[in-house]
């Protein structure tokens, strides 16, 4: 556990593995979820000569703990603290630990139950719940860090969820705040930077002996994950291609940085490193509206899709033509990145419980942001995402990821073939990883797949794919005895975590 001035902050992970899966039937439980208030603060009201007295109110039985000193009171000038009050200052930090670490499984108990009873369409509970949540057990832990802030966030989720104030649609927000976020997020957590950089290494490998190239990105944003791809084809042995890019996202709004002028800026990078560079932009609201013809391939190049976590946008409104497509286009590579998560399970209480689990991890690992502005956003930038997983349902729901086995199969039914990455992917990004980020992140290689992940859970899964030719497809047929045939999938997964 670890201790920070203000306060106690226990672990997400830790506090979710003390929760039972088995929750009580909250009828009987339900008055028992909060103790009485603490009447003091544990650490004393302040300056003063009296006795302050803490009672955590644990299941095991109340402790008092006294202080007849003030906290000033126990500097000595020029000398050490004395033993004693060393260890009267180390009972209080006990005590505070314990009271927080018990008001946060409470907590946790508390949200399980709540999206137990929204489930069961009994909102009366669910709002008594939320209302319980946010007025006792919050305040009894520490906001800014730990459980008490992901709890923080999904009790505001689940508030707009019992309590819509205008369409849900709107929680994904604006064009300009999702780049303002997007950027700091990239800049907080090294997630983003390594799905750019797996994916890069596969098209480079790729685009190797071609000298007419075409990049397809499903979500072009500000362009950050092409400077070093185009600086890494033109310095490739045997000169470099001429290389198309088309970028696709959303129509620009006031203030927000437009595709056409992002294309701008990548053609001039490309022209300070003697590459030859087209951009076309395609703007789009949604991902299903992209059709063959705007994007303008041609017989003699050779074309690659990139989509980092962009895909899964489509599952609730329908993938499969999309990936047909794409498939359509016979690209030599399909590069792609998503969360290494299951939040599209029809069961509301099962995403919750999911997602609870992933973001309390994610955002674990965000602690480890030096930053404090780009931690900050990237915090909310996680938030927006389980926001639309808590709030939304239908087609307004667009944040449906699929763990890597489900898009296996997926991208084998719609023709395509795994491309093995291979060992060198690993060692480079994990060197990277080493070099770059903090201790506590972890790459793994699994099945030509890599994994990047928070200790022992993996968060991000990326992977490679071609498209299935005719006579592998038929040779699919005969062994399989079906016509579903799949992507092959040259998967590079962020080697996280199990």
């Amino acid at each position: 556990m670890d201790r920070v001035p203000d306060g106690y902050r226990a672990m997400n992970s830790e506090l979710l593995q003390q929760v039972s899966p088995d929750l009580p039937d909250p009828t009987t439980w339900f008055h028992a979820l909060v103790p009485e208030p603490i009447s003091q603060s544990p650490l004393g009201p302040g300056p003063s000569s009296q006795p302050t007295h803490f009672y955590p109110g644990s299941a095991s039985g109340n402790h008092v703990v006294g202080i007849a000193d003030t906290w000033t009171d126990q500097i000595v000038a020029g000398s050490l603290v004395p033993a004693v009050r060393l260890q009267q200052s180390q009972q209080v930090l006990t005590a505070v630990e314990a009271v927080e670490e018990d008001s946060g499984i409470r907590l946790v108990y508390a949200l399980l139950t709540c999206a137990e009873a929204i489930q069961r369409g009994d909102f009366l509970l669910a709002v008594l719940l939320v209302n319980k949540m946010s007025n006792d057990l919050l305040p009894r832990v520490n906001p800014s860090c730990g459980i008490g802030k992901v709890a923080g966030y999904f009790i505001d989720a689940l508030t707009r969820r019992l309590y819509p104030q205008g369409p849900v649609s709107g929680l994904i927000g604006s064009v300009l705040a999702y780049q303002v976020l997007y950027e700091h997020f990239y800049e907080a957590c090294p997630f983003l930077k390594f799905a750019h950089f797996t994916a890069n290494q596969a098209i480079l490998e790729a685009f190797d002996g071609y000298d007419c190239v075409h990049i397809i990105d499903f979500g072009l944003i500000h362009g950050l994950q092409w400077p070093a791809l185009i600086q890494a084809l033109a310095v490739r042995h045997g000169g470099p291609p001429f290389v198309r890019l088309t970028g696709i996202g959303p129509p620009s709004e006031y203030g927000s940085c437009s595709l056409q002028a992002i294309g701008s800026t990548l053609a001039q990078f490309a022209q300070s490193m003697n590459l030859g560079f087209a951009f076309r932009a395609v703007a789009v609201s949604r991902l299903e509206d992209i059709k063959p013809w705007m994007v303008e391939t041609s017989p003699n190049e050779v074309v690659a899709v990139n989509s980092i976590f962009q895909l899964h946008r489509l599952i609730g409104s329908g993938i499969d033509p999309v990936l047909n497509w794409v498939r359509s286009l016979n690209p030599k590579i399909v590069t792609l990145a998503e969360q290494e998560a299951n939040h599209n399970q029809p069961e509301f209480l099962a995403r919750f419980t999911e997602a609870l689990h992933y973001y309390s991890t994610m955002f674990d690992s965000l602690e480890a942001c030096q930053v404090q502005s780009d931690k900050d956003l990237a915090e909310l930038y996680l938030e927006r995402e389980l926001s639309n997983i808590v709030c939304c349902e239908g087609s307004a729901r667009v944040e449906r990821h699929e763990p890597l086995a489900q898009w296996r199969a997926r991208m084998a039914r719609a023709g395509f073939k795994k491309v093995d990455m291979g060992k060198n992917a690993f060692k480079q990004v994990s060197m990277l990883l080493s070099l770059s980020s903090a201790e506590g992140y972890c790459v793994e290689e699994s099945e030509g797949c890599l994994k990047l992940g928070w200790h022992d859970r993996p968060l991000i899964a990326a992977s490679a794919w071609r498209a299935e030719t005719q006579a592998e497809s038929c040779s699919t047929v005969v062994l399989d005895g079906s016509s579903s045939t799949g992507f092959k999938k040259d998967t590079f997964s962020f080697a996280g975590q199990h």
